[in-house]
């Protein structure tokens, strides 16, 4: 699988709803796991592979979720800011605002419903990989000023990207 570069169409999509959950969408999903893991990432949504379906994966601390048509239903009050990297933004890390504590609903490889909470590293990296699902990507949520120190180096991936 290969990851997708900002410049891509499909990043700036919203992903259309998985309806089955079967034998070929697991293989996606451990196939996506291969590749975050050679990237050295902690999170890859579907359609940073060119997949236009709203699922996701992440492993944190040898820990590994497979998420399919995931949601936010709370949000803490509580903000913090850290800097986040992206795989279809090599190169790129800016600080970026969310919410330090999420409950989410998402189905799982299996067919399961799961709702849980969480937080910090495993809250950020669910709504950075859902943004993805929505055409969001990080550097919508940085500063202006922060975006035009990082033009020259967006226009290097998009001329990258139509490349691809």
């Amino acid at each position: 699988m290969k990851i997708v570069l900002y410049g891509t169409p499909v990043l700036r999509k919203v992903s259309k709803k998985v309806e089955k959950i079967d034998n070929e969408l697991n293989e996606t999903l451990d196939e996506m796991i291969v590749t975050m893991r050679n990237a050295k990432g902690i999170g890859l949504a579907a359609n940073q592979v060119g997949i236009d379906k709203r699922f996701f994966v992440l492993e944190i601390e040898d820990e590994i979720k497979k998420i399919i048509n995931p949601e936010i239903l709370e949000f803490s009050k509580e903000l913090i800011e850290i800097e986040e990297g992206c795989l279809s933004l090599p190169g790129i890390y800016k600080k970026a605002t969310r919410p330090r504590v999420i409950k989410v609903k998402y189905w799982n490889e299996k067919g399961e419903e799961v709702t849980e909470e969480m937080e910090d590293l495993w809250a950020r990296a669910f709504q950075h990989e859902l943004d993805h699902l929505d055409g969001i990507l990080f550097i919508d949520k940085i500063s202006p000023m922060s975006k035009r120190l990082i033009s020259k180096k967006l226009d290097q991936l998009k001329k990258m990207s139509a490349e691809q």
